[in-house]
């Protein structure tokens, strides 16, 4: 397994594993708000990655 592919996974694991604190967090405050940031800031990622050459 290359270190391009051992990378790849662990950034996917990490981008839901942010996911599952946020939606934590949110639960211990009773308020939505850290899941929505989350969201905005996946979109924004996801924006910011398609303007971005290969």
């Amino acid at each position: 397994m290359s270190i391009g592919k051992i990378r790849s996974i662990l950034y996917k694991s990490a981008k839901y594993l942010g996911d599952i604190n946020a939606i934590k967090r949110a639960v211990k405050k009773g308020d939505l708000t850290p899941v929505l940031k989350r969201i905005i800031r996946r979109i924004y990622g996801y924006i910011a990655g398609r303007g971005m050459p290969k």
